[in-house]
C-alpha cells in the first residue's frame, strides 16, 4: 500500500487557503476511517487521485466532493475515497525468508496437527491483488500437498472491495509471475492466451477466502491464527493507531503462532510483550506450555 499518482497541484506548492482545508478534511478522513497518515507534502498525490473520484460522480469542485463527504448520504463515498487514497504494492513471494520461515519452521508442526484432524489457519491481512495468499497458498501446498483435503485455510482480508474483486479473478500477466519457478508457474497457473494473462489454479483457490475488513473495526473471525502476514500495511498508520493494533494482532495469533511485518516495520513490544522476536521482522508468541507460564 502508497501513495502515488500524477500531480494537479505543483511539488513545492504552498498549501494555503481553499487547499489546505480541502487536505485537512481529507487527510482527517483518511486517518478518522482508515487509520492513514497522511502528511501535508502529500497534498499533490492527494488531489490527483481525488481528480478519478470527482470524474465518476460528475463533479468539477473539490469543495462539492468535500460537501457530500460530510453528508448524511456521504458514508459509501467516504469507504470509496479510502479505495481510491491507496495503491496496493505487491508482488508473488515478496520477502521470500518469511515463507522459507513458514516451509522450514511451521509446517511441519502444522502438518502433523491437521492430519489428526486439528485446525490450521493463516491471516493475509491486507493481501492486496492477491499474491501473498496465493504465495502462501504455493508454499502450503509444496509442504502439505494434501492440503486442500485437511481443516487448512487462508483468510485474505483488505480495505478495498475493488483490489478484492480483482484478488477472487485471480489473473496475472507474466510480468507479476516473474518471481515464480518455472515449476511454480506450470503447476499453479492456468495460461489464458485469449486473455495474455495466466488463471490461478482451483487447488490454490480452494484455500483461500477473499473478505472486507478495516482493521481498524471490529474483527469479526472466531479462533486464532497460526501465523499472520501484516506487511507493509501498519507503516501507513500513525503512530497511536499502531499501538492500538499490536495487542490485537498477538491476541489474534494463536500461542507458538507466528505475525510477519514488512520490511520497514518493527512491533513495539511494550503493547504485544508475548510476541517475541525470532527473525528478520518475524514475530513468534510465547506458548506457555513451553514457557512454563501460566
Amino acid at each position: 500500500m502508497s501513495f502515488v499518482g500524477q500531480m494537479d497541484l505543483p511539488p513545492g506548492s504552498p498549501l494555503v487557503g481553499k487547499a489546505r482545508s480541502e487536505f485537512e478534511l481529507l487527510a482527517g478522513i483518511a486517518h478518522e476511517d482508515a487509520g492513514l497518515l497522511i502528511p501535508p507534502e502529500k497534498a499533490p498525490m492527494v488531489f490527483a487521485r481525488l481528480a478519478k473520484r470527482l470524474r465518476a460522480l460528475g463533479m468539477v469542485r473539490r469543495s462539492d466532493y468535500c460537501d457530500l463527504l460530510l453528508s448524511a448520504d456521504g458514508k459509501t463515498e467516504r469507504r470509496l475515497l479510502i479505495s481510491t487514497l491507496t495503491t496496493n504494492v505487491t508482488s508473488f513471494l515478496r520477502e521470500p525468508h518469511h515463507f522459507s520461515t513458514v516451509a522450514r519452521d511451521i509446517l511441519p508442526q502444522l502438518a502433523l496437527r491437521a492430519r489428526a484432524g486439528g485446525r490450521v489457519r493463516f491471516w493475509s491481512a491486507g493481501c492486496s491483488s492477491g499474491p501473498e495468499p496465493y504465495s502462501l497458498a504455493m508454499v502450503l501446498l509444496e509442504g502439505i500437498p494434501d492440503a486442500p483435503n485437511l481443516d487448512i485455510r487462508i483468510l485474505a482480508t483488505d480495505i478495498d472491495p475493488e483490489i478484492l474483486r480483482t484478488a477472487r479473478v485471480g489473473e496475472y500477466d507474466e510480468a507479476q509471475l516473474k518471481p515464480l519457478s518455472q515449476k511454480q508457474r506450470e503447476k499453479h497457473f492456468k495460461p489464458l492466451p485469449n486473455r495474455g494473462c495466466f488463471e490461478v489454479s482451483p487447488t490454490l483457490r480452494k484455500l483461500v477466502s477473499f473478505r472486507e475488513l478495516n482493521l481498524l473495526a471490529a474483527w469479526p473471525m472466531r479462533g486464532q491464527f497460526d501465523a499472520i502476514f501484516c506487511r507493509n500495511v501498519v507503516i501507513y498508520f500513525a503512530q497511536d493507531t499502531q499501538n492500538t493494533l499490536w495487542p490485537r494482532f498477538q491476541n489474534a495469533c494463536a500461542p507458538g503462532g507466528y505475525v510477519f511485518l514488512g520490511h520497514s516495520e518493527r512491533l513495539d513490544p511494550r503493547f504485544a510483550p508475548e510476541l517475541k522476536s525470532c527473525g528478520t521482522t518475524t514475530y513468534r508468541r510465547e506458548d506457555p506450555a513451553f514457557t512454563g507460564k501460566e
